[in-house]
């Protein structure tokens, strides 16, 4: 991720795998009266001062991205989510400028929805999403490093969670307790995992 892209003509200047896509993506977003702005070096849309939705360019596809999708009405499942632990974000998956010409008139459909969500105030629940574990490794850490624990226990929910499926995630404990080190200065400083 190259994190000096500073506006979407940069983004696209750079972009080798779907800039197509990413230009007609960018001409419905635009034509709904989104903002368009550029957040974590992807071209990201937003109103009333809040992200709507962000275009995400990968290997094998190209990613529109609603960052409050779970709360899209949408009777056809036309929205997947993002991974197996996301509770927010929906997405729709582009592989050509067909794709997206295809899927248009549910595009704006979300996007006039996900305004009107916005507008209204409205938040994802994350009260009932399933506890993630802290590994024994994080514990151990926390009760050997008391400002260690002060300062993963005082992280927001967001950023607890994405060091908790991260640390989690490594199969060996010596892997995990890399993680955990790797990433104690940055807990130590407040910081999420993808913080600057």
């Amino acid at each position: 991720m190259d994190l000096t892209i500073r506006t979407v003509e940069a983004y696209l200047a750079q972009e080798r795998r779907w800039p197509g896509v990413v230009v007609a993506l960018r001409e419905i977003l635009l034509g709904c009266g989104l903002d368009e702005t550029v957040k974590w070096a992807k071209p990201c849309f937003g109103a009333a001062g809040r992200n709507v939705v962000l275009i995400q360019s990968f290997r094998d596809e190209c990613r529109l991205m609603f960052f409050k999708g779970a709360l899209l009405d949408d009777p056809d499942n036309i929205l997947e989510t993002q991974g197996e632990n996301s509770r927010a974000v929906r997405v729709m998956r582009f592989r050509s400028v067909e794709d997206v010409a295809a899927a248009s008139v549910a595009i704006r459909g979300f996007v006039t929805a996900a305004v009107a969500l916005e507008k209204a105030g409205a938040k994802v629940d994350f009260a009932e999403a399933r506890e993630v574990e802290w590994p024994e490794e994080l514990i151990a850490a926390c009760e050997a490093d008391e400002a260690l624990g002060a300062a993963f226990r005082g992280l927001t929910p967001g950023r607890q969670r994405g060091y908790l499926l991260h640390f989690g995630g490594a199969k060996q404990a010596a892997t995990r307790a890399a993680r955990i080190e790797k990433h104690a200065p940055r807990i130590l400083a407040g910081k999420g995992m993808h913080d600057r």
